[in-house]
């Protein structure tokens, strides 16, 4: 239950971030969850790897790398849902940094049981 919500929260944070960047475009709602679902098996699957072939300019930038392995994420996921677009890599570097904050918000007010309990 808790991760269907997060990706709806995921869904809704695409869509608003979707009304209020002109370098992003999201078709409809349907579309905003797919891109949720996709953006987080891509976290889940090829982050990893990314940062794995990365890690010595990573730890040469100080973590900054991290960020530009977002937006690349943000790209490929543009490339896999019709529907989904993003204008170039400065407006998915900049929507990546704000569906980060976004989602930390949302996900905030979900709060973690188990956390809560000890």
């Amino acid at each position: 239950m808790r991760l269907i919500l997060k990706i709806l929260l995921t869904a809704l944070a695409v869509v608003i971030l979707a009304k209020v960047l002109p370098g992003i475009d999201v078709d409809s709602y349907l579309t905003a969850v797919v891109v949720a679902l996709v953006l987080g098996l891509l976290n889940l699957l090829v982050k990893p790897l990314l940062i794995l072939f990365t890690l010595p300019i990573t730890i040469l930038t100080m973590g900054l790398f991290l960020l530009v392995i977002n937006a690349v994420v943000i790209l490929f996921t543009e490339s896999l849902v019709g529907g989904f677009q993003v204008a170039n890599f400065w407006w998915a570097l900049l929507f990546s940094l704000l569906l980060s904050f976004l989602q930390s918000i949302f996900h905030s007010f979900i709060g973690d049981k188990e956390q809560a309990g000890t």
